[in-house]
């Protein structure tokens, strides 16, 4: 008896990424046009996974080149823009075997890519630290060295000690790790993204918390970040208990 077309499109559609490949072979033969489109759907599936697969792989240049290490570490912050909130840092140890696909600059993530990678790195890592600097001490030491100590607070705050970091551009002082510092770090190493990725997500849900402490500024949306929206309810309200004082002079 032959096998409706509806039962083979809910097989393709329940068929996890390895399974496709069996699927498509024990239909190839099948000569009905619905089959036939499924079939070329589902290979251009493939062939885009393939792609993400060697995508990925490529991401791990560094983590090969430095393979003799054993806990190599990635380290990423977010937030030195803002006019508002703390900086964030991350540190995260992922396994040598990792093969988690995705995984990019979260610059080039969209939101809920984000979180659906943010709960993979966290399950599958070996380690995570987070680091969080807060607006007054941005404004008391400047932002580059609260990014430092952002940085620093998220490798102490590992489990275990990295034998070697991966650094987005930077070397980070006081530090008696050796260091990588890789020039857009988080599009070409996957430590370093899975970083970004856990420190955007981190610091994203810590301004939509504040959004409701502080409502008139937009944080939900705007992250802290300068928007129109933003600079108008400056000048409107004031400042908040967030706002980096050395970020607004130009604005209050």
């Amino acid at each position: 008896m032959e096998i409706k077309i509806s039962d083979i499109k809910k097989e393709f559609a329940e068929a996890n990424e390895k399974q496709l490949v069996h699927i498509i072979e024990k239909y190839r033969n099948d000569n009905r046009s619905g089959v036939i489109k499924l079939i070329q759907k589902y290979e251009k599936v493939i062939e885009k996974l393939q792609k993400e697969i060697e995508r990925t792989e490529k991401m791990k240049t560094y983590e090969k080149k430095y393979q003799e290490y054993q806990y190599i570490c990635g380290i990423d912050e977010v937030g030195r823009g803002p006019l508002a909130g703390p900086v964030v840092a991350c540190a995260v140890i992922l396994p040598k075997d990792c093969n988690i696909l995705y995984i990019n600059d979260s610059k080039q993530l969209s939101a809920k890519k984000r979180e659906e990678l943010y709960d993979e790195i966290m399950e599958q890592a070996i380690a995570v630290g987070v680091g969080s600097v807060p607006p007054s001490r941005i404004d008391e030491i400047n932002i580059l060295q609260a990014t430092f100590e952002a940085m620093r607070q998220a490798i102490n705050n590992l489990p275990v000690k990295p034998d070697i970091l991966l650094n987005d551009a930077v070397t980070i002082p006081q530090v008696d790790i050796k260091q990588v510092p890789i020039i857009k770090g988080d599009a070409k190493s996957i430590s370093i993204a899975a970083a970004s990725i856990i420190a955007k997500v981190t610091r994203d849900r810590i301004m939509i918390a504040y959004d409701k402490v502080f409502p008139y500024y937009g944080f939900a949306s705007n992250k802290g970040y300068g928007s129109k929206e933003h600079i108008e309810a400056l000048k409107e309200y004031g400042t908040s208990l967030i706002h980096r004082a050395s970020f607004i002079k130009n604005f209050v």
